[in-house]
C-alpha cells in the first residue's frame, strides 16, 4: 500500500501512475480497517487518507472563536418544575437555531451505562481480528456492519477518513440480540433502551421549541428508528495530513453522541471550527437535516468532524434517530403548522428513502445534503 511522507508527494495522488482504486482494494481486503495499519506499525499513512481540507498544516482554532462558549443545558427537573421545563425548551430552541449542537447533562441516562458502552465498543475494535472480520461487509441491507468508511468506494468522497465504525440497527422491529458482537452485545441493548427513552424527551421539548404540541414530532415517527454507530478513532502517525472524520451533516432526524475525554469533534459556527469540550457525562445532540428540512430552517444541520491526533483511540458512540431500520416511503416536508405567508416552504417533500439512498450514494464529499431538496 502506498505512503506518503511529504506534502509534496500529496500532489501526485491525481497523477495516471497512482491507481485509486486498487489502493482501496487492497486496505478493504484486509479487513483490519484503520487499526490494522496502527497494529502493523505504519509510520506513514497511506495515500488514499491523505485529506485535502488538512494536508500539509495542522487545523488549529481561530484565536476569535476563544469567545465562543458551546451551549450545555441542564435537564435536570424538566418534569417537576414547570418554570425550568420552560427555561429548557428556550434554551433547546435558542442551541437548535444557532448552533445546531448542544451538551445535556443530568439526562437520566446512569454514568456506569455510559462509561460500560464505551468500553464495549473498546472490547469490539480491539479484539482478536479474526473474530470481528466475520461483521466486516459492505451490505447495509444488513442490521450488523462493521468496516472502515461506508463511502470508501464513492467516487465523490474525498478520501478515507482514519475511523473505523461498527453500525447497528437498533430498531424499531424487534431483532435477535444475537446478531450483535457478543464484545458488546448486552450493554448495546441497555443503552439503546436509556437513549430511546432520552431521544423521546428531547423530541418532546424540541417539538415545544417549535410551538408545537409535545407529542408533534414523535406523532411524525421521527423516534420510529434507533441506530447506533461505534467509531474506534486509532492513534495517527501522521494526524497532520488526514483526518478522522470529514466536514458533514448528518442525514437523520437528530444525533445523540457519547464521546470519551480525548476530544477532536468540531463544529462549524459562525465560520470557525470550534472544538465540542469533552464533559464528563454529558452527551452531544445535534439536528440532523431532515429535521432541519421539516422545520423550514427553523433549526439548522451544522458541518461538523472529527480531527485525527497522535493520541488514541479516540472513541464515540453516536446514535441516530431515524423512521427505522429501512428508509421510510412517508413523504416528509415542512411542517404545514410552522408555515405562513411570510414563511413559505423552503424544501419539497421527500421520502427518507430518496433521502438516505443520495446520502449513500454521495458520500462524504463535503457539500449538502439539502440542497437538492430545497426549493
Amino acid at each position: 500500500m502506498v505512503t506518503v511522507s511529504n506534502t509534496q508527494q500529496i500532489q501526485d495522488n491525481s497523477s495516471p501512475s497512482y491507481d485509486k482504486n486498487s489502493e482501496l482494494k487492497a486496505f478493504d481486503d484486509t479487513k483490519a480497517g484503520v487499526k490494522g495499519l496502527v497494529d502493523a506499525g505504519t509510520t506513514e499513512i497511506p495515500r488514499i487518507f491523505i485529506h485535502p481540507e488538512v494536508s500539509g498544516s495542522r487545523p488549529t482554532p481561530s484565536l476569535e472563536e476563544t469567545h465562543f462558549i458551546f451551549p450545555l443545558i441542564d435537564l435536570e427537573n424538566i418534569s417537576k418544575d414547570p418554570i425550568k421545563h420552560k427555561e429548557i425548551v428556550e434554551k433547546v430552541g435558542d442551541a437548535s437555531e444557532t448552533w445546531g449542537f448542544f451538551q445535556v447533562i443530568n439526562h437520566g441516562i446512569p454514568e456506569s451505562v455510559l462509561d460500560e458502552m464505551m468500553r464495549g465498543a473498546r472490547r469490539f475494535f480491539e479484539q482478536d481480528i479474526e473474530v470481528k472480520k466475520k461483521y466486516y461487509h459492505r451490505d447495509y441491507t444488513q442490521r450488523v456492519i462493521y468496516n472502515s468508511n461506508f463511502d470508501l468506494y464513492s467516487p465523490k468522497a474525498l478520501v478515507a477518513n482514519w475511523r473505523d465504525s461498527l453500525y447497528s440497527t437498533m430498531g424499531p422491529d424487534p431483532f435477535n440480540p444475537e446478531e450483535l458482537p457478543e464484545a458488546c452485545r448486552e450493554i448495546t441493548m441497555e443503552y439503546s433502551d436509556h437513549v430511546m427513552k432520552m431521544g423521546c424527551t428531547l423530541l418532546e421539548l424540541l417539538s415545544e421549541s417549535l410551538g408545537l404540541k409535545p407529542s408533534h414530532l414523535r406523532e411524525m415517527e421521527c423516534s420510529k428508528g434507533l441506530s447506533i454507530l461505534c467509531n474506534y478513532y486509532p492513534s495517527c502517525p501522521q494526524p497532520e495530513l488526514t483526518i478522522g472524520l470529514s466536514k458533514h451533516t448528518d442525514n437523520d432526524f437528530f444525533t445523540v453522541l457519547l464521546q470519551d475525554n480525548i476530544g477532536g469533534l468540531q463544529v462549524l459556527h459562525q465560520n470557525h471550527w470550534v472544538d465540542v469540550p469533552p464533559t464528563p457525562g454529558a452527551l452531544v445532540i445535534n439536528i440532523g437535516d431532515v429535521l432541519q428540512l421539516i422545520s423550514n430552517d427553523k433549526f439548522k444541520s451544522v458541518d461538523h468532524r472529527a480531527l485525527s491526533n497522535k493520541v488514541g483511540p479516540r472513541i464515540s458512540v453516536a446514535s441516530f434517530f431515524s423512521s427505522g431500520p429501512l428508509p421510510s416511503y412517508r413523504l416528509y416536508g415542512p411542517i404545514e403548522e410552522l408555515l405562513s405567508e411570510d414563511n413559505p416552504p423552503k424544501y419539497r417533500a421527500t421520502t427518507l428513502k430518496d433521502f438516505y439512498d443520495y446520502f449513500s450514494q454521495k458520500g462524504l464529499d463535503g457539500t449538502s445534503n439539502l440542497s437538492r431538496y430545497r426549493i
